[in-house]
């Protein structure tokens, strides 16, 4: 029992430590700007952490205040930058989305790093009637980049990445389905609304390969990424059998620190600006990437089809 124990020590340390790629830039960011959602909790703090070490203005997009007021705190005490702030988004809410922008563009004269980083995994509907999680994980941060692209460019050399998952082999696009229900997929059993988060992730993917087309010839870039599978709050909302078999699986997960190292080399690393538009897991693209993630007309039309949604067309 002992050795089995040891053995299964040694694989989780190797999965964890050794096997985990770590980001290699040692870029500092003073004077640049940065916004990431989600970033009171697990991937997203951690990245603004690492941030604001580097000296980034970081600026926290979350919809629950007191824990991004906390999260301020935390990595104002541990980075010594006081240039780390919080503002309200609400992204199951286009209206807030759109306050946010509007905000945002007032107060700060430039964008160096939009990072998209929230993402959830639960049922329910947006404020403007979209499934929740086609509406906060794509949705939202389409609206988001889109309003936020002219001070990208006026900022450039700067980039986007987005979060996204492997879990988008197991997802598909329906554009006829999407149109007529405005959601992704139906059901809110545990295993409908991970099918529905996978379809959402190949949303993530198509959209960044999209917007990497209409950023040629300019000085923005974008990045989609795996974080691998970290030990986060998605499942929080599922019922008892999908938190047993999130938490079982939990020994094998990285940590939040690892599991950021992807988004920090898109964000930081150079000479990656020809693989804009790729996804990219283990700080490295893939480059055999299944035709689904790369479809150029599945991608045009869900651009158009968010455009659409969003009252931008």
């Amino acid at each position: 029992m002992l050795l089995v124990l040891l053995l299964l020590g040694g694989a989780i340390y190797f999965l964890h430590v050794v096997k985990s790629p770590r980001c290699k830039s040692s870029a500092k960011l003073h004077g640049k700007t940065v916004i990431i959602t989600g970033a009171n909790t697990g991937i997203g703090k951690t990245t603004a952490m690492d941030l604001a070490r580097r000296g980034a203005r970081v600026i926290l997009a979350c919809r629950d205040s007191r824990r991004a007021e906390a999260a301020v705190q935390e990595i104002v005490q541990e980075t010594k930058n006081k240039q780390v702030i919080f503002m309200q988004l609400d992204l199951a809410s286009l209206k807030s989305v759109r306050s946010f922008a509007d905000n945002f563009l007032r107060s700060e004269s430039r964008l160096d790093l939009l990072i998209n980083n929230a993402g959830l995994l639960s049922a329910g509907k947006t404020e403007d009637g979209f499934g929740m999680i086609f509406g906060v994980n794509h949705l939202a941060h389409f609206l988001l980049t889109v309003l936020l692209l002219d001070r990208l460019k006026a900022s450039g050399p700067s980039r986007v990445v987005n979060l996204s998952s492997i879990a988008f082999k197991g997802g598909k696009v329906d554009l006829g389905f999407l149109r007529t229900h405005r959601d992704l997929a139906l059901g809110s059993k545990d295993f409908q609304l991970f099918l529905t988060y996978s379809h959402s992730k190949l949303c993530n993917n198509l959209f960044t390969y999209e917007l990497a087309k209409r950023l040629q010839g300019s000085d923005v870039t974008c990045y989609s990424v795996h974080p691998g599978y970290v030990k986060t709050e998605i499942s929080r909302n599922f019922n008892n059998w999908g938190t047993f078999i999130f938490r079982f699986t939990e020994i094998f997960t990285r940590d939040a620190v690892s599991g950021c190292q992807t988004t920090l080399h898109c964000a930081l690393v150079q000479d990656i600006e020809h693989l804009s538009g790729h996804f990219f897991s283990d700080c490295a693209p893939v480059l055999n990437i299944a035709s689904k993630a790369r479809d150029d007309a599945v991608a045009k039309k869900l651009w158009e089809l968010s455009e659409t949604f969003c009252g931008l067309s």
